[in-house]
């Protein structure tokens, strides 16, 4: 029997197609996204099936209506691959009565757009699904709910079942579903084969533009070594350099990071624009990081004894996970993960903002006594900060922690939780 561990998104896409008559999950390959799709579906065309792949592409060409036969929700996998089922799709839905009447899922390679002649404006909904959060893949007990911290509790509780080295190993294994039904040296095999996949294959197929491997392989090594940074361009490309004299160019790094965003590979965070109290200027250029920090480990060729070994890039690679499972759960309390950073060197790792307006401020630190400190005090220097006769009060300040026994509430009112903890 197939195991299934549940998904933030099962919620989200079951809330999504009761809204619209069709949902298009997107997200980078190996994510879960065809699997969780399955479980809403009543009836599943798989246009990629070897079998019937020539007879489906027909059909699409001469009568998509019949492919789109079957009770709703009907699941379209790998969709792309026959693009006018898009304008098909619309006009079905709207002709049929009812909603929730199509989900589509597909691969690391956009559809043809060119085939595509109608925006898809109030009969589709877009769900982002990523690699799983240590919440939805079993690793932390969620003894503290994220959402419940913007109601401001006089107290949390939570012991962290987490250690230094259980964080070292799943910073590597990364949260692939897949990989998190394995053990040991096969779990962490999975993070290397997608990064080798995207290499060799994904980052050319994209927009069919032959891309070489191994300066797809160098400049995500480069993209590894400045995760969490605000680094631009040039940065990347004067690390390169010294290897590749034709990446130098800006030009090209741009193509190649465009391509790994449009297979969601890349997934920056935009700087976070506050009002405040001061003129300080406010950096707006965007964090570079990885949908994963798997995929940083493995351009980098590291694993868990490698950081374990050097805790300072275990930190960085640490954010990059904390980041990642953030984005998890903004996505369900309908918000967005940003990061800040003054030029006067003031710096919050993640700011939580509600499309609601209420946003919380977050510190990342692996862990240590003098580490959190530190952390709630950059936190409070921003609170004082921000003007709030012209925006709200943050609503919580979050030191997240890798190591650290418990979950509570320090007596300035800053939360500490370790990532092993937190849940949506």
């Amino acid at each position: 029997m197939k195991i299934y561990k549940e998904r933030i998104a099962d919620k989200m896409l079951k809330r999504k197609l009761a809204g619209k008559g069709a949902v298009l999950i997107e997200g980078p390959k190996w994510c879960g996204k065809t699997t969780t799709a399955e479980r809403m579906a009543e009836t599943v065309l798989y246009m990629d099936d070897p079998s019937l792949m020539s007879q489906n592409l027909t059909m699409a060409g001469i009568n998509p209506k019949m492919l789109l036969a079957g009770n709703p929700p009907l699941l379209i996998d790998e969709w792309q691959i026959a693009p006018k089922l898009w304008d098909a799709i619309r006009f079905e839905v709207d002709h049929r009565d009812g909603l929730g009447q199509f989900i589509l899922t597909g691969s690391a390679v956009p559809a043809a757009v060119d085939e595509i002649h109608h925006s898809g404006t109030g009969r589709f909904s877009w769900l982002t699904m990523r690699p799983m959060s240590l919440f939805e893949s079993g690793e932390s007990n969620g003894g503290v709910s994220l959402s419940a911290l913007f109601e401001s509790p006089l107290q949390i509780e939570g012991v962290n079942p987490l250690t230094m080295d259980n964080l070292a190993f799943l910073i590597c294994r990364g949260g692939w579903p897949r990989a998190s039904l394995m053990e040991g040296e096969v779990a962490l095999d999975q993070a290397m084969d997608y990064f080798d996949a995207v290499c060799k294959s994904d980052i050319s197929r994209v927009d069919g533009i032959r891309r070489n491997t191994e300066r797809a392989k160098r400049l995500m090594r480069s993209y590894a070594r400045n995760q969490g940074a605000q680094v631009p361009v040039a940065t990347i490309a004067a690390d390169m350099k010294t290897n590749d004299e034709d990446m130098s160019d800006a030009k090209t790094i741009t193509s190649y990071i465009d391509a790994l965003k449009k297979i969601f590979v890349i997934e920056d965070a935009p700087a976070w624009n506050p009002n405040l109290r001061s003129k300080t200027a406010i950096r707006t250029s965007d964090t570079r990081y990885f949908v994963d920090p798997s995929v940083a480990t493995a351009a980098l060729g590291l694993g868990p004894n490698d950081l374990l070994g050097d805790l300072h890039t275990m930190g960085l690679l640490f954010e990059t996970l904390c980041v990642r499972d953030l984005r998890v759960f903004a996505d369900a309390l309908d918000g967005q993960i940003y990061h800040f950073r003054d030029k006067e060197g003031l710096e919050c790792d993640a700011v939580l903002h509600l499309r609601n307006g209420k946003f919380g401020l977050i510190e990342i630190k692996l862990g240590g006594d003098n580490l959190v400190e530190e952390g709630a005090e950059t936190l409070k220097t921003l609170a004082k900060k921000i003007d709030t006769d012209r925006m709200r009060a943050p609503a919580f300040l979050l030191v997240l922690t890798g190591v650290g026994k418990y979950a509570y509430k320090r007596e300035d009112g800053v939360f500490v939780v370790p990532i092993g903890c937190l849940k949506d």
